[in-house]
C-alpha cells in the first residue's frame, strides 16, 4: 500500500524527531552507497528543474539511482512544454502521475513548490523555489554541521553575504532557531535578512536580535558590515540586548557563507563583497570554526581555502546523496520512521477571508503564472493587530481595515466594532478603498 503523502515544500514540513531520524538513516546509508538498490526497485523519479542546477539535481538523481529506481528529468525548461506556455500546475499533474513516483521541483517564482504540492497527487520536493526556501539543502547543512559538531543546540553560526535573496539562508534560520542554535547574520550592506523572516524567528522561535561585535574577521566583518545576534530570549540575556552593549563573540563554531544572487538582484552592486580567504582563517575568532557553502561559489571563498580541514563545502555536497536517498525513501515508504508523522514543525495555521487582496512580493507566483489559476490565499500571523501571510510566498502584510461578511461594513483594525465581529465572517483589507471596491461600506462615525 502506497503510504500517505507527505510533500517536503518547507522545512517546516518535517518534525525535529523526524530530522535526526532521517540523520541516522543518511549515516547508514552512506557507510555503502552501493547496498540499498533493493529499497526503491521499481518507483521513478521525475526532476523538473525551470532553473539551471548541478549539485542538488545531479545529487538527487544519483540518489534515486542508489535506491534501485529509475529517473526521468526535465533540465531545460527550453525544452519543456513551459516554453510554450504551459503551466507548473498542468505539468505536474501530468508528471505526477503515470510518468513518476515522486517530483522535485525547481522554480524561479516564490511559492511554485507549493503550488506542485497541491495539484500533484504523487509527494513533492522542493529544490528551490525563488528567494523563498531550498529545504533539501537545509537538511544537507544541518546534517554537515551536526556531523561535525555532535550538536547543533547552543551553536554560534555565522550567515554571510547575501542574506536577502538566499532562499538557503531563509530556510537554514529557520531549521538553526528551531534546532537551539544562535544566529550571527553578516549581511553585505543592502542584502540583510528580510524582515518578514526575522518576524517569523521572534514569533515561532522567540528569537530576537541584537547588535554584535565579531571581532577581526578579516575580509567578512568590519567596515560597513554590520552584525546581529540573534537568540532565543533569556532572562539574564536581556539586559545585554542593547545597541548601548552589543553581545560580544570571541569564537564561532561555522560560517554559513553565501554568493550574491545575481539573478534575482536588480542591478545592485556587489562590489567589496565579503570573501573569506587565508587571512580570515588565521583569525582567533575561526579556531574551531567550520566554513559551510551551499555551492556553487563564485569568488567569495579563495581557493586556497579548499585544502584547510575546517572547510567543509565540498563535504555538505557529497552529504546530499545519502541524505537526499534516506528522503525519498522515506517518502516513498520504503523505510519508516518511528516519531510520529502528526508531530510536524509547522504550527497549525488559521486561513483568512480576503476581497481584493494579492500579495506584494512580485516574485511571487500568485502574481506570476498563478494569475491564470489561483485566488490570493493568506493565513493570519496574528490576529489584533491582523497580519497576513502569503499562503505561498509567506510575505506578510499589515490589515488596516476588517470588514463583516454579514453587514458588509468595515472598520479600522483598532476600533472595537472590528473586534466585536465573529472571526468567521471576518474579511481583511488593506485599505478603506480596497474595501469599497470590494462593495464595504465604510464604518460611520459616532454623531
Amino acid at each position: 500500500m502506497r503510504p500517505a503523502k507527505r510533500d517536503l515544500v518547507s522545512i517546516d514540513d518535517l518534525s525535529s524527531a523526524e530530522i535526526m531520524e532521517l540523520f541516522r538513516h543518511a549515516n547508514e546509508f552512506r557507510e555503502d552507497l552501493r547496498a540499498w538498490s533493493h529499497l526503491c526497485r521499481g518507483s521513478i523519479m521525475a526532476t523538473l528543474f525551470f532553473e539551471p542546477s548541478t549539485r542538488t539535481r545531479l545529487s538527487f538523481e544519483s540518489a534515486m539511482l542508489r535506491l534501485g529506481g529509475g529517473v526521468i528529468t526535465a533540465a531545460d525548461p527550453q525544452t519543456t512544454s513551459a516554453a510554450k506556455g504551459e503551466s507548473l500546475a498542468d505539468t505536474v499533474r501530468v508528471v505526477g502521475g503515470a510518468y513518476a513516483d515522486i517530483l522535485v521541483v525547481r522554480h524561479p517564482q516564490d511559492g511554485a513548490a507549493r503550488v506542485a504540492a497541491h495539484y500533484a497527487k504523487v509527494p513533492v520536493i522542493n529544490g528551490g523555489d525563488g528567494a523563498h526556501e531550498h529545504p533539501t539543502q537545509t537538511l544537507c547543512d544541518l546534517y554537515t554541521l551536526w556531523r561535525e559538531k555532535g550538536v547543533l543546540q547552543g551553536l554560534d553560526v555565522v550567515l554571510c553575504g547575501d542574506l536577502r535573496y538566499s532562499r538557503t539562508v531563509h530556510s537554514f534560520a529557520y531549521a538553526l532557531a528551531r534546532f537551539g542554535a544562535n544566529i550571527i547574520t553578516v549581511p553585505y550592506p543592502g542584502f540583510e535578512m528580510p524582515q518578514f523572516v526575522l518576524d517569523r524567528l521572534d514569533r515561532e522561535f522567540g528569537v530576537r536580535a541584537s547588535a554584535a561585535s565579531v571581532g577581526e574577521l578579516p575580509g567578512i566583518a568590519g567596515g560597513e558590515n554590520s552584525a546581529a545576534y540573534l537568540t532565543a530570549s533569556r532572562p539574564h540575556q536581556l539586559a545585554l540586548f542593547t545597541s548601548l552593549s552589543p553581545v560580544h563573540l570571541e569564537r564561532i563554531d561555522a560560517i554559513y557563507m553565501t554568493r550574491a544572487q545575481r539573478e534575482r538582484h536588480r542591478g545592485e552592486s556587489t562590489a567589496n563583497y565579503p570573501r573569506i580567504s587565508r587571512a580570515s582563517m588565521a583569525s582567533e575568532m575561526m579556531r574551531d570554526a567550520r566554513v559551510m557553502h551551499p555551492l556553487p561559489r563564485v569568488d567569495e571563498i579563495d581557493y586556497d581555502v579548499d585544502d584547510d580541514p575546517r572547510s567543509i563545502y565540498f563535504q555538505q555536497a557529497e552529504l546530499g546523496v545519502p541524505m537526499r536517498m534516506a528522503l525519498m525513501a522515506f517518502q516513498l515508504g520504503s523505510i519508516r520512521l518511528e516519531t510520529g508523522a502528526d508531530a510536524v514543525g509547522a504550527p497549525a495555521r488559521q486561513t483568512a477571508a480576503v476581497r481584493g487582496l494579492r500579495c506584494r512580493n512580485d516574485r511571487c507566483i500568485t502574481n506570476g503564472e498563478g494569475k491564470l489559476y489561483l485566488g490570493a490565499e493568506f493565513w493570519l500571523v496574528t490576529e489584533w493587530p491582523p497580519r497576513l501571510a502569503c499562503s505561498y510566498c509567506g510575505q506578510e502584510i499589515d490589515a488596516a481595515f476588517v470588514g463583516s461578511a454579514t453587514t458588509e461594513r468595515v472598520h479600522r483594525h483598532d476600533c472595537s466594532d472590528a473586534r466585536r465581529i465573529r472571526s468567521e465572517n471576518r474579511i481583511f483589507f488593506e485599505s478603506e478603498e480596497q474595501a469599497r471596491v470590494a462593495g464595504f461600506r465604510p464604518d460611520e462615525p459616532a454623531v
